[in-house]
């Protein structure tokens, strides 16, 4: 029968008499065969196959193994087989990769993604398991040639991994680099955005630099003067005489050309021809007597003689500032002089001041003025009634020294406060004023204190060592600077005063001050202290076990210059006697320097109202950077500091806040060279 030859290649594994078999049984034993190899024999290749670990399948040699291709040829697709055979031609070892470039269709899916789409998380991944499929297993052919193959296989593999690990790194850093680029010109066409008109400028006290060309040519000449001097040292060390006299020579131009001009516009019109001029004896000296070493040390060496130079000059000028703020200009004390001359010419009877009954009325306006500045003094006076509501009901009691009692007299009986009452007194007439009662004159008074003050070789300039000149202002020698601390004594029928000092201008009416609730304390004062600026350790000796333990050093200080008194609390509370005790403890100052605010600080501690800060704006006579709306929203400007407003050195900003509320019309003061 033609159906057992049929099935005979199913048998070809077995001997000879497997056909008899065959065909006894061919109902049972062939399909048996086929499920054998279906289900042991090609999984079993299919799993070696995709281990891509030591699973690798040959092309045998060996007659057995040539008889289970012939069989797997007869099971498994042509595709496979051809897959295999290609691969032994080309690697000798069939791989994973080899399936990974040469995919079967069938293997192939339309929803997976694609290496192109994969991200580098992804690709990482990927690459990780394939090396986890690369670490040998138990199944790994023993054969010592196969061994080799794989070696050599292996190095391959790592030389691909790191071929792939260099190119992710170099695309990583492509990609920073782009998002780099993106951000920097994204941060560019932002700042073009920018309008720069409202920035400010670097410094508002350097003009230059609101022009970046301003006054090139006035610094070119100083440069070159400079370049020559070094070039001129360094011409006469090498015996240059020609060199050296043509630099000297051109020096002496330029310094005459610039002069004390501090802009182009003040420059002599021979500058240019002078530049040209010094630029050819330059490059000329350099091309002869170059010297990179010598030219650096020569301009250190000149760097430090300006530095100290400039130490020198900022050492005389405090010293000046210092002068200037002890003295009288002439023409004050021309006005004083002229003042003082007409007042004791004038009759006894009309040296009165009106409406005398006001001086001890308690229910007026009291305020309290001790100067020895005539024009100053006229200032405060003026432009408080100028801006009082109600002038009739204001009292002004002056005190001045014997010096410039008369002055002060005929001022204001010439110049009479409108409605306002004045009154005008000697503080040497004050007879309970004397050492045996305050402390200060009896310091005054002795030996030590006319040593610090009246030595004749003492040191005269901060230079020479004088570190307290600041302190040895005839003002500290003057009652009249200490006589706020006897203000019941001065006046004790009244029950508040108002204490001016005369280098103050009053802008609002201050009659709202004597409503302020001071909530118990004696004193009503504007604070001065900043975050760490002007409290008591700043004048004070917290050193001294006195000081260190009844006052805090953080406490905040407070401004003489406009303070509300309550002259009743004062006398309840015995301030003067507190003011004597203190000062009798820094006789030989060691608690504070000389001066009022540090034993005004002492005296008054825990017993001042803070005032708000529109009452009494600071800073007029040392700060130039105060905001323009705190002054004009201020009460009362101060000009405390060395830059008083009737001084040459007065800040020029500040100055008309003052000047407004002068008569420079008036015949005295014409006649005295007095000018705005």
């Amino acid at each position: 029968m033609p159906t057992p030859k049929q099935r005979l290649p199913y048998s070809t594994a077995g001997g000879g008499g497997g056909g008899r078999r065959g065909a006894s049984g061919s109902g049972v034993l062939p399909p048996v065969v086929v499920l054998v190899f279906l289900f042991v024999v090609a999984p079993s290749l299919f799993f070696v196959v995709c281990n891509g670990g030591r699973g690798h399948v040959h092309v045998a040699s060996d007659p057995k193994e040539a008889v289970a291709m012939m069989n797997l040829k007869s099971i498994l697709p042509k595709e496979v087989i051809d897959a295999i055979a290609a691969s032994q031609q080309e690697k000798g070892t069939l791989s994973v990769d080899f399936f990974r470039n040469h995919e079967s269709p069938s293997w192939k899916t339309d929803d997976l993604v694609t290496d192109k789409g994969m991200n580098v998380d992804d690709k990482a991944k990927a690459e990780n398991s394939a090396a986890e499929h690369d670490l040998p297993t138990n199944n790994s052919p023993k054969d010592p040639d196969e061994h080799q193959v794989d070696t050599a296989a292996k190095i391959a593999r790592r030389k691909l991994r790191e071929k792939r690990r260099e190119k992710r790194a170099m695309d990583l850093l492509s990609k920073d680099d782009e998002a780099r680029v993106k951000l920097e010109n994204a941060a560019i066409e932002r700042s073009k955005a920018v309008d720069s008109a409202v920035l400010g400028k670097y410094s508002i006290w350097r003009k230059e630099n609101e022009n970046e060309n301003s006054d090139t040519t006035v610094r070119l000449i100083r440069d070159q003067i400079i370049m020559a001097r070094v070039y001129s040292a360094l011409a006469k060390s090498k015996n240059k005489s020609g060199l050296f006299q043509e630099l000297q020579t051109r020096i002496k131009e330029s310094q005459r050309a610039v002069g004390e001009a501090a802009a182009d516009a003040d420059l002599h019109h021979s500058a240019p021809e002078k530049i040209r001029a010094m630029g050819q004896v330059l490059s000329k000296a350099r091309e002869e007597v170059y010297d990179c070493r010598a030219i650096t040390q020569r301009l250190r060496a000149m760097l430090q003689s300006a530095d100290e130079q400039v130490r020198s000059l900022k050492k005389q000028s405090t010293f000046l500032s210092q002068l200037a703020a002890k003295t009288i200009p002439n023409s004050i004390h021309c006005l004083s002089m002229r003042l003082t001359i007409d007042y004791y010419l004038l009759p006894l009877e009309k040296r009165k001041f009106p409406r005398s009954e006001n001086l001890e009325n308690p229910s007026l306006y009291h305020y309290a003025l001790f100067s020895d500045n005539v024009l100053a003094a006229s200032v405060v006076v003026n432009s408080t009634i100028m801006n009082a509501k109600e002038p009739e009901k204001h009292v002004f009691h002056l005190v001045t020294d014997k010096l410039n009692f008369g002055a002060m007299n005929m001022w204001f009986l010439l110049n009479p406060p409108g409605k306002a009452t004045i009154h005008v007194e000697n503080v040497d007439e004050f007879k309970w004023l004397n050492s045996s009662y305050c402390p200060v004159l009896r310091q005054l008074e002795s030996a030590a204190m006319k040593e610090y003050y009246f030595k004749a070789d003492r040191p005269t300039t901060l230079s020479a060592g004088s570190s307290n000149l600041k302190y040895r202002n005839p003002k500290y020698l003057s009652m009249l600077n200490h006589l706020r601390f006897y203000l019941p004594e001065v006046y004790p029928k009244l029950d508040k005063i108002l204490f001016l000092d005369d280098d103050i201008v009053v802008q609002k009416d201050l009659t709202g001050l004597w409503d302020v609730d001071l909530n118990g304390n004696v004193n009503g004062a504007v604070e001065t202290c900043g975050e760490s600026f002007h409290r008591f350790d700043k004048y004070l000796n917290f050193s001294n076990p006195h000081i260190a333990r009844n006052f805090d050093p953080n406490a905040c200080g407070w401004a003489y210059g406009m303070n509300i008194f309550d002259l009743k609390e004062w006398k309840k509370k015995d301030i003067t006697g507190i003011y004597h005790k203190w000062q009798n403890k820094n006789e030989d100052r060691v608690l504070w320097k000389l001066g009022t605010l540090p034993p005004g600080l002492l005296t008054f501690y825990k017993l001042t109202h803070p005032l708000d800060k529109s009452w009494h704006v600071l800073g007029l006579g040392y700060n130039p950077s105060i905001d323009r709306s705190e002054i004009d929203g201020a009460a009362v400007v101060h000009y405390n500091g060395n830059m008083k407003p009737w001084l040459e050195l007065a800040m020029t900003k500040y100055r008309p806040y003052w000047t407004k509320y002068i008569k420079y019309d008036h015949p005295y003061i014409r006649g005295c060279n007095l000018s705005e």
